[in-house]
């Protein structure tokens, strides 16, 4: 192992032609990315692979983007420009499969840059609050970077490397990027989560992703008891709960007594409470997101969100037309592990309308959406208006059912293409 004073030196390595992974969410090593952003012109055909990244991340130069290829398997906000450019693009995974393409040669990784806690006394490290794919990267990459952070909580589970597998190490301390959500300014995010709620049993086992309505669900399920997670990632609006003694994970059959989960986004509150907190256990992205195993928990109830469903139930969470919004993620892994759980609920939970007053209930998905969770597998839809169950429906049911739960001011176009695709002739 090689220790370095500069991010320059530490991605010196780095050759044309290599396939870089890059740690993501709260632990992306900016200053790892940015020195390799500054050999633009030095380097040629690199090409980085992502899940999700976060922080000032200086790509959108044209040198960077003549010398860089970004192959994304989840489309964040601050690359997504990059992705639906011709220097990027992106792969339709489930979260699940991901470390299966780094380990079965499908994206065999040569190096990886990562963002780790500083070394125990037995010479780990943490990959702190991003498990997911990076575990599987650092140990199949012939090179590993890291940059050595002390504002890095220490995780526990499958969270830990050791200094022999790194070989060069940059310290510097810096603080993670945090993510607020505020449910209560959002009157619509907090019906949403009240009616989510409802639906949520005693002894349920809980996914829920970040924002505003997950946030707005764990709100109003201060009165439940003996509630579990297994959850690809969650955010601060758990703690609360945990500290209530809501969330118990006695009623789980795997991993009982635990939050089971893979990365963590929100605050510096919630980076403390995971720091060496044994109560919460980190493990893979192909383990936590597997199916089979997701549904050995009780009651499971998976939310998650979309930009748009038709009438019949197909849900588009992952573009917006043809556009590259962010990606399939592990919605697919756990509406069919939830559905799958004895007594599991499976929900997307959207507002009905965007912001500029669009129905996100339509008749036609936009051309070139993508269809991450279709209507052979979507089951519970809330909006502010209401909750309905399509699961068993045929199509002219669940058209009526969405139109009843949509925006009352789109209501009337829904019914229209209603009567044009199921009445004509009638």
């Amino acid at each position: 192992m090689t220790t370095v004073e500069t991010p320059a030196e530490a991605i010196r390595s780095i050759a044309s032609g290599q396939r870089v992974f890059v740690h993501g969410s709260a632990a992306t090593p900016v200053s790892l990315v940015n020195a390799l952003f500054d050999r633009a012109g030095e380097l040629r055909d690199v090409e980085l692979v992502s899940i999700s990244t976060f922080g000032d991340l200086r790509w959108n130069r044209p040198e960077v983007l003549k010398s860089f290829f970004l192959n994304a398997l989840f489309v964040s906000e601050n690359v997504r420009a990059w992705v639906d450019g011709p220097r990027g693009d992106y792969v339709p995974v489930f979260l699940s499969e991901i470390p299966g393409l780094f380990r079965d040669g499908y994206l065999p990784i040569d190096v990886a840059l990562l963002q780790v806690s500083p070394p125990d006394a037995h010479g780990y490290c943490s990959l702190g609050t991003s498990i997911d794919a990076a575990a599987t990267a650092a140990s199949l990459a012939t090179t590993v970077i890291a940059q050595v952070n002390p504002r890095m909580p220490r995780t526990l589970g499958d969270a830990h490397l050791h200094v022999s597998k790194i070989d060069v190490m940059l310290h510097e301390e810096r603080e993670l990027p945090e993510v607020r959500y505020a449910p209560d300014g959002d009157p619509v995010a907090a019906r949403i989560g009240e009616r989510v709620a409802e639906l949520v049993e005693d002894g349920s086992t809980l996914q829920l992703g970040i924002g505003a309505i997950p946030d707005a669900v764990l709100r109003y399920l201060g009165e439940h008891k003996g509630l579990g997670v297994h959850t690809e990632m969650f955010s601060d609006g758990l703690i609360p709960l945990v500290e209530k003694g809501v969330v118990t994970n006695e009623h789980k059959k795997v991993a009982r007594g635990k939050i089971v989960t893979t990365f963590v986004l929100g605050t510096r509150k919630l980076y403390d409470f995971v720091d060496d907190n044994p109560l919460v256990a980190f493990h893979d992205i192909s383990w936590v997101n597997d199916t089979s195993v997701i549904r050995k928990n009780p009651k499971v109830v998976a939310i998650n969100s979309a930009l748009e469903l038709d009438l019949t139930g197909q849900v588009c969470a992952d573009s917006i037309g043809t556009l590259q919004y962010s990606g399939i993620g592990g919605q697919m892994d756990f509406m069919r592990g939830a559905s799958l759980s004895a007594g599991g609920k499976p929900i997307i939970a959207i507002p009905s309308t965007t912001s500029k007053g669009v129905s996100r209930i339509v008749p036609l998905l936009k051309e070139g959406a993508g269809v991450v969770t279709t209507r052979g597998h979507v089951q519970w839809v809330v909006t502010e208006h209401g909750a309905v169950n399509l699961y068993g429906k045929a199509l002219q049911e669940r058209a009526k059912l969405l139109t009843s739960i949509a925006a009352p001011e789109h209501r009337e176009r829904l019914e229209r293409a209603y009567a044009e695709r199921f009445e004509r002739g009638g």
